[in-house]
């Protein structure tokens, strides 16, 4: 088995465990997303912590730079944002539907990155956001007859807050910050940050709803140890189009689990985001060819 195949079956695993993230979110019933987030990142956080205790004792450098700790706030607080948005919209969502608005978050990153990296945007990539957001108007129809209207917006709303959290991680990683301490520091400082809301108005939860938000915790875990793999075998050009399964995962299982179908207008948003997602792919993989073929060239 190739590196290229062993990243596949990563980001395939990846996005099955965030889709069984988003089930156990939803299956924890009738919870404040606070709530729901809090115990997510804490298991996030205490799997990131003894990751970082062992780089420590291998003798990583694991410090934080005067540079680096404001993308790290900027990163933490977007990524909150994002996670608490995908989890209210995961509560009154059809699933799938959820998700491929949690899935928004590249075309928000293409955004962001023109602002914050000063990245170009190329006209094919202008095309592509313009075509995502279109598709993302198919499944939240934007009409005041929707009752999903407002938790369709908020779930948008967090695949904005996820795009530019992942602008900031791509910020942070040209300053040679570890990777474990991003993880560490944006779970802890959700963890935080959601404490005193969490507090003033915690429900008391039967043991099984708190089982199913410590298995989302797990299920998420799961998540970023397997994408973090899938990008240690192959490039993101390679391989990143695969996450979009992510959304079929969350179909079957909201089919399986709630009873769920979406309606046909989804299913046309779901189209036009994941092919715009695969045209995207597909261009770069081109490009990243001109340029190599230019490079030998020489």
């Amino acid at each position: 088995m190739n590196s290229r195949t062993k990243g596949i079956l990563c980001i395939l695993s990846s996005a099955f465990c965030f889709a069984l993230m988003s089930s156990f979110v939803r299956l924890a019933g009738d919870l404040p997303s606070v709530q729901k987030s809090f115990f997510r990142n804490l298991i996030a956080a205490l799997i990131a912590l003894i990751l970082l205790l062992r780089e420590h004792h291998k003798g990583e450098k694991l410090s934080i730079n005067r540079r680096q700790l404001p993308l790290l706030i900027l990163r933490s607080i977007f990524g909150t944002v994002g996670i608490l948005c995908n989890f209210y919209a995961v509560d009154h969502l059809v699933l799938s539907d959820a998700s491929m608005l949690n899935k928004m978050s590249p075309f928000f990153a293409i955004i962001a990155s023109y602002f914050v990296l000063k990245e170009k945007i190329t006209p094919v990539q202008g095309a592509g956001v313009i075509a995502a957001f279109i598709g993302a108007l198919c499944i939240i129809k934007p009409t005041f007859a929707n009752m999903d209207l407002i938790p369709s917006v908020i779930g948008l709303i967090g695949g904005m807050g996820a795009g530019i959290a992942y602008t900031m991680v791509r910020a942070l990683g040209k300053t040679g910050i570890h990777k474990s301490v991003i993880v560490f520091f944006f779970s802890a400082f959700s963890c935080l940050a959601v404490l005193p809301v969490l507090i003033a108005g915690y429900v008391p939860m039967a043991p099984m709803q708190l089982a199913y938000l410590l298995l989302a915790g797990v299920a998420a875990a799961g998540g970023q140890f397997s994408v973090t793999s899938a990008y240690c075998f192959a490039p993101a050009r390679e391989i990143s189009v695969y996450d979009y399964t992510q959304v079929i995962f969350s179909a079957v299982l909201g089919f399986i689990l709630f009873g769920q179908l979406p309606d046909g207008l989804s299913v046309l948003g779901y189209i036009l985001i994941c092919g715009t997602g695969v045209a995207t792919f597909l261009y770069n993989r081109r490009q990243d060819r001109l340029q190599a073929d230019s490079v030998k060239g020489r």
